[in-house]
């Protein structure tokens, strides 16, 4: 039976092209459903924290209609496999992400693709130590929600780079670190400033 670990870079590319919506206010209610789901499911000591973030969690900008979900889980229970079967049960599929300069490598889930290109409603679990950079991405998350503004401007260099990047999800993501990284380093001086 064919899995997502047969799908190449490719077929992801051409199954899964970049395509941005207007912001849905009903994700916010699909991550909590998710959410109480996950705490259903998976053991109590593996959750810390669970943290709606991403795009679809910035409630005035067009996003990948994709639920992006960061779990804090303990350093020990990295890679445990009876958490991953447990994400099994509830349609998750595990994916390691290996380490890459700064960031260590955590574990990863995927929920909601098709082999025909439909989607149902997607959802990225990236499950990480608070150790992980991987974290910061909720001090974006919370910047752009007060910063409507430096949100705008992140809509318009997605929707440019959604045009250009149609069919290469990596060359889209890695196109967007340069905006993250600035975004966090003036995060950073704001707050040093103001302590």
């Amino acid at each position: 039976m064919k899995t997502l670990y047969d799908l190449t870079k490719e077929d992801w590319n051409t199954l899964f092209p970049i395509q941005l919506v207007d912001h849905n206010p009903a994700w916010k209610a699909i991550f909590e459903q998710e959410k109480q789901l996950i705490l259903d499911t998976i053991s109590k000591e593996a959750i810390i924290q669970i943290e709606h973030f991403g795009s679809t969690s910035i409630p005035s900008i067009k996003s990948k209609p994709y639920i992006d979900i960061i779990i804090e889980t303990p350093e020990k229970l990295l890679f445990d496999d009876t958490i991953i079967k447990q994400f099994t049960k509830i349609g998750y599929t595990y994916f390691l992400v290996p380490k890459r300069e700064q960031f260590d490598a955590y574990m990863s889930f995927g929920k909601g693709y098709t082999f025909d290109g439909a989607k149902e409603q997607i959802f990225h679990i990236h499950m990480c130590s608070k150790n992980n950079l991987m974290w910061q991405q909720l001090k974006f998350r919370d910047y752009l929600i007060e910063n409507p503004i430096r949100a705008k401007d992140y809509e318009k260099l997605k929707v440019s780079l959604a045009e250009k990047y149609r069919n290469d999800r990596g060359g889209y993501v890695l196109s967007k670190t340069d905006f993250i990284n600035e975004t966090i380093e003036l995060i950073e001086n704001t707050s040093t400033r103001s302590v």
